[in-house]
């Protein structure tokens, strides 16, 4: 089954959930999305990011937050995002998949007279994003036509397969130098970070990319996904940079007003 999104559809503004998926367990780093980053629980910096979006501030996007956790419950509340359902056990494991996540999330927004015509998808341990991004995102897949879209990051395309003997990906007779590197020649990593989704591709296909898919290119530094401490250490630097930034620019506004 395939969908496609017709030019009638790709102009209509409705509305949209932007979804962050945070369950209480983790295989890497225990109790992940309530770590303290920057001065903050993890998933909070997600939630803010979410929450001053013009979509949101217009009245037609929910911020809402998936857990099977009371404590991150509590504090998505806190944060300001909607939890207006727990996730269901078996939801909630190791193995389950996103999609049926998502799902759930917009079957239980449907009953709530919220029915979503998009979902944005925000992972909360890829907490950095620009100012801007997801408004970004949002117009440029609202304008695209495009049934989904993925967050990427471009790269050099020096990349190798673990083939025996190893292949390169890339004409090694032939290497371009960094700099001379045209559009056409680089790759686009998946970052996780962010997926926009028309609702019936994911009840149609139950996959949150299908139809006409579109890049949503990020900034490099927004491509970090926490897994290790390391990612954590290089999380922690660059949010409290963001906000000493916001901090500074606010205290000119006041002496110049």
């Amino acid at each position: 089954m395939t969908s496609t999104t017709t030019p009638a559809e790709a102009a209509h503004d409705g509305r949209v959930l932007v979804l962050v998926p945070a369950r209480g367990g983790s295989k890497g780093i225990p109790r992940k999305n309530l770590l303290p980053v920057a001065g903050r629980p993890l998933i909070e910096w997600t939630i803010r990011q979410a929450l001053a979006m013009t979509a949101v501030g217009d009245g037609r996007a929910d911020v809402v937050v998936s857990t099977d956790d009371e404590e991150i419950a509590r504090t998505a509340r806190h944060a300001g995002a909607q939890v207006p359902f727990l996730r269901p056990a078996e939801l909630a494991q190791d193995t389950t998949a996103t999609e049926p996540v998502v799902l759930h999330a917009i079957d239980e927004m449907t009953a709530l007279g919220r029915a979503p015509e998009t979902v944005m998808l925000l992972q909360a341990t890829s907490p950095i994003r620009q100012d801007g991004t997801l408004d970004r995102a949002l117009t440029e897949f609202e304008t695209s036509g495009a049934d989904s879209m993925v967050g990427v990051v471009p790269q050099a395309p020096f990349l190798w397969w673990a083939s025996d003997p190893p292949r390169a990906d890339y004409d090694v007779t032939a290497r371009p130098r960094r700099q001379d590197l045209t559009r056409e020649q680089l790759r686009f990593r998946e970052t996780g970070s962010l997926y926009v989704t028309r609702t019936r591709v994911y009840r149609d296909l139950g996959n949150r990319l299908g139809g006409r898919t579109a890049l949503f290119e990020m900034d490099e530094v927004e491509g970090v996904d926490i897994d290790t401490d390391i990612d954590l250490r290089i999380t922690d630097a660059f949010l409290l940079a963001q906000e000493r930034r916001h901090f500074e620019t606010t205290e000119r506004a006041k002496d110049e007003a």
